[in-house]
């Protein structure tokens, strides 16, 4: 076996950027020592210009490559991103992106089966879930407070919360508190990709309690989430979900990672989405993360608002297979292609207009608003390119018992191998022939078969593409 699973096709270029995608997610796996571990141990740091894992990284990393490629090595990233308190252990990091956690820990368990691991993992994810309905929870609109996942610099919001001029927009709620809440940490907002989560988290949860023989206990709390959501944040004159509410007039800009959750979540029904995926703004270089970019930021776009972030093009393209537009997804996968392969590495940020690596306009209170940067070798878009490589192109989804393939083979590639893939023991090689949606024919270890295939053996796949 070699040290990750390998990917190779007919197509060269994306031969290269599969192999450039590994080098910067294995190249970030580093001893580190945080958390609920107790030693140093191998995590998935957030990139090459930072030194730690981050809770929101940690787990998007794990959903998109890390448990399936270097699943300790997801593990213990989650891990580190716990903290004991008064006797519980809870999600630390950002409040306002930590509860993504819970998905990222599912989705490890998904690929280990590991119950231990899982039971902590419940534990962290309940005690978490009553921490924010206690602090962030607002009883009237059912939704919860706080900043974007993605966002956690003022570049992301209208200019009312860069009124401090700091870059982070926890400084809003440190310098202005007589616009805060006088509950929790706060500020005022409510925002669709923090929500979508806390949906995610609480059928997740549900989910994790029926794998360790637990009632379910937030099937109802989800359910009115998911109605809070369609009420509050669904624009039935503009056709499309608003990014931001609050008291200061809101935001209904596009927001590209909330607009990729309604879908893939199910929150958004067929009509909805089918208009999400309809207006949803996509410039020359990909979905950015909010647009447009707010008027503050002339001769520019902001870091969080107008530009390209390769983990959002990733959920993105993933709603966008999953839904069956597959020009959608294409533009996204071949995006990312041609500029890791240009640059060598995947960039965190990207100039949505040029391609070229560009961190966007932000504040900074020493010199205003500046150019930042755009760090290199980022994990999350490497991992991003990675799942649209496995769980797009290859068609693997992960269910508790086994694999589901759903292969979507672009014009671009007519042959796929994939090979020395280990997933719950069990050893995988996969060849796929042809291209487009439909498969053909199926067939595992010589015998044809459905498309679905059990955690119970090693695996020789064929799959026929119509």
């Amino acid at each position: 076996m070699s040290l990750y699973p390998y990917i190779k096709t007919d197509n060269e270029k994306i031969n290269t950027a599969y192999h450039i995608a590994i080098s910067d997610l294995y190249g970030n796996i580093k001893p580190y020592r945080g958390g609920l571990l107790e030693r140093e141990t191998s995590v998935i740091i957030a990139g090459m210009g930072y030194c730690t894992p981050w809770t929101r990284d940690a787990a998007i990393n794990t959903v998109n490559a890390g448990a399936l490629l270097f699943p300790d090595a997801a593990k213990s990233t989650l891990l580190s991103v716990l903290k004991k308190e008064n006797g519980k252990v809870l999600i630390d990091g950002e409040y306002w992106d930590s509860i993504i956690w819970v998905w990222g820990a599912w989705h490890e368990y998904l690929l280990t089966g590991d119950k231990d691991f899982l039971k902590t993992a419940y534990e962290a994810s309940i005690n978490t879930l009553e921490f924010f309905e206690n602090t962030e929870f607002d009883e009237q609109l059912n939704l919860f407070r706080g900043p974007a996942c993605y966002g956690d610099g003022v570049a992301a919001y209208p200019d009312i919360y860069a009124k401090p001029g700091e870059s982070g927009i926890k400084a809003f709620a440190e310098e202005c508190r007589e616009l805060c809440v006088n509950k929790g940490v706060g500020i005022p907002m409510f925002t669709l990709s923090t929500n979508c989560l806390y949906y995610k988290a609480y059928i997740t949860a549900d989910k994790m309690a029926a794998e360790l023989g637990l009632p379910a206990i937030y099937a109802e709390k989800a359910e009115k989430m998911k109605m809070a959501i369609n009420t509050h944040f669904w624009s039935a004159e503009n056709e499309k979900y608003r990014y931001l509410i609050d008291d200061f007039g809101g935001c209904d800009y596009d927001e590209g990672m909330g607009n990729s959750f309604v879908l893939l979540f199910g929150i958004a029904d067929e009509e909805k989405a089918e208009k999400v995926l309809k207006n949803q703004r996509i410039t020359t270089y990909g979905i950015p993360c909010v647009y447009p970019s707010f008027s503050r930021y002339k001769g520019g776009y902001g870091r969080h608002s107008g530009t390209v972030w390769p983990h959002i093009q990733a959920f993105w393209a993933d709603a966008a297979a999953k839904s069956g537009k597959y020009d959608l997804f294409d533009k996204e996968f071949n995006m990312l292609t041609d500029c890791s392969v240009r640059d060598g590495y995947f960039s965190e940020i990207y100039h949505p207009d040029t391609g070229e690596r560009y961190g966007g306009l932000q504040e900074d209170k020493k010199q205003g608003i500046r150019l930042w940067e755009s760090e290199k070798k980022q994990t999350w878009s490497a991992t991003g390119y990675l799942h649209m490589m496995f769980c797009n192109i290859a068609g693997m989804n992960f269910e508790k018992d086994g694999i589901r393939f759903e292969p979507y083979v672009p014009n671009a590639v007519s042959n796929i191998e994939i090979g020395d893939l280990c997933v719950r023991g069990c050893n995988i090689n996969i060849s796929i022939c042809g291209n487009g949606k439909r498969i053909k024919s199926f067939t595992v270890n010589g015998k044809n078969t459905n498309n679905f295939i059990k955690f119970d053996g090693d695996r020789e796949i064929t799959i026929i593409m119509e």
